[in-house]
C-alpha cells in the first residue's frame, strides 16, 4: 500500500503521518520522488480500508494499494518514478538508473594473478569502463573446474582497485564471506546460482554496500524480482537487476538466450536499475557486441562484458570474453547508439 502525500506537504505532517501508520502496525518507508513524497506502507494492510486511511490528513492526496506479490520492488511504490543507485568510487560517483547515462562493467570472469587483473582494469577503465568485473569465489557446474582463488583474489582486486580507481564488482557465495568481500567490493553480486539462496539474500539485505543480482538461469521474472524483495526487505534498497541469459531448449548455438525483452517488462514492474550481461548471455565473444548494441537500443541501464588480455588463456570462460581491444572498439562502436537513446556514457562525478 502507498500513500500519495500533496505537493508541499509539511515534513511535520509527514512525521505525525508515519507515526500513526506505526501505531496501526504498519511500517512506513518514505520515498522522495521528483515532485512529491509517497509513503510505502509494509505490513499486513488486507484490513484497511484505503479510502478511510486517506482521511488520516487533509495532506493525503491518494492511498492505493500495490498489487504485485513484491511490494518494494513494484514501481508502484515509488508511484512510479525509478529509483537510482549511486556508488562511490576511486574515480567518483557512478549512478545506476533509468534516467542516467551508461555504465559499463569490464574485466575477467575470474581473476588469476596481479599482473592480468590490473593490467585488464588499466585497459577498460582507457576503454570507457566505469566498474571492474573479476570473480574471487566461481560457482562452477563441475567440482574439478577452476573455483577462483577465494581469499586471496580479494587482495588481487583491491590492488586493480588502487592501479585504475575502478569501482570493484565481485561475486558473493556464502554468508560466512559477505562482510570480507564488502570491504573490498563496491557491489556485491549475487550470481544466477543464488539468485534463491535466501540466507544468502537476507545477509547482503542486512549491510550497505549496493547488490547486483543476477537473474537465474531458470527463474521467471516474478521469481527474480521476488528475490530482489528479500533484499529490499532486509532494509537495503541499493538493488541492481542484472539480466545474464536463461536456459531454453536450443543450447547448440548459444551458451543462453538473452533475454532482451525483460527491458520493457521490468520497466513496467520495478523501479529498479537493470543490467545487461551479454557474455553469460550468448556464451561467444562474437555475438557479444550485436547484444550489447541490442540491450543498449532497447534501454538498458549498465552492461556488464567480460574482458581478458588472452581469452585462449584464460582459467575459466575464455570463449566469451572479449580482448581489451575489441572492447574499446565495441565502445566507440556503442557511442552513436547512446547519443540517439539519451544514454550517453557515464562520466565519474567528483564526490564532495
Amino acid at each position: 500500500m502507498i500513500v500519495v502525500m500533496k505537493l508541499g506537504s509539511p515534513e511535520a505532517e509527514i512525521t505525525r503521518i508515519s507515526e500513526d501508520f506505526k501505531h496501526r502496525g504498519l511500517t512506513p518507508e518514505k520515498i522522495v520522488g521528483q515532485h512529491r513524497v509517497v509513503l510505502g506502507l509494509v505490513g499486513d494492510t488486507a484490513s484497511f480500508d484505503p479510502l478511510q486511511l486517506q482521511e488520516i490528513s487533509p495532506w493525503i492526496e491518494q492511498v492505493l494499494r500495490v498489487e504485485q506479490p513484491f511490494k518494494r520492488a513494484s514501481r508502484e511504490f515509488r508511484h512510479g518514478e525509478p529509483s537510482e543507485v549511486t556508488v562511490p568510487t576511486p574515480n567518483g560517483a557512478v549512478t545506476f538508473g533509468e534516467q542516467h547515462p551508461l555504465v559499463l562493467v569490464a574485466g575477467p570472469c575470474s581473476v588469476e594473478n596481479e599482473e592480468m587483473i590490473v593490467e585488464t582494469a588499466q585497459r577498460v577503465k582507457a576503454a570507457g569502463a566505469q566498474f571492474l568485473r573479476g570473480g574471487a569465489y566461481k560457482p562452477r557446474t563441475s567440482p574439478y573446474a577452476f573455483q577462483g582463488h577465494g581469499e586471496s583474489a580479494l587482495g588481487l582486486l583491491a590492488a586493480a582497485r588502487e592501479a585504475s580507481g575502478l569501482g570493484i564488482i565481485t561475486e558473493v557465495m556464502d554468508t560466512a564471506d559477505v562482510e570480507k568481500v564488502a570491504e573490498v567490493a563496491d557491489v556485491l553480486q549475487v550470481g544466477a546460482r543464488n539468485m534463491q539462496n535466501f540466507s544468502l539474500l537476507k545477509k547482503v539485505g542486512a549491510q550497505e554496500k549496493p547488490i547486483l543480482l543476477k537473474r537465474g538461469m531458470s527463474a521467471t521474472i516474478d521469481e527474480w524480482l521476488m528475490a530482489a524483495e528479500y533484499i529490499l526487505a532486509a532494509g537495503n534498497s541499493r538493488v541492481i537487476l542484472c539480466e545474464r541469459g536463461i536456459r531454453t531448449f536450443d543450447r547448440r548455438y548459444t551458451r543462453n538466450t538473452l533475454d532482451l525483452s525483460v527491458l520493457p517488462v521490468l520497466r513496467s514492474l520495478t523501479h529498479l536499475p537493470i543490467m545487461i550481461d551479454p557474455s553469460h548471455g550468448t556464451g561467444w565473444a562474437e555475438y557479444v557486441p550485436a547484444m550489447a548494441k541490442a540491450a543498449l537500443a532497447a534501454g538498458t541501464d549498465s552492461l556488464m562484458m567480460e574482458v581478458h588480455p588472452h581469452p585462449a588463456k584464460a582459467l575459466s570462460d575464455g570463449p566469451q570474453a572479449l580482448t581489451p581491444e575489441l572492447f574499446e572498439h565495441l565502445v566507440k562502436e556503442m557511442a552513436p547508439i547512446a547519443e540517439s537513446t539519451g544514454r550517453r556514457q557515464q562520466q565519474t562525478m567528483a564526490i564532495a
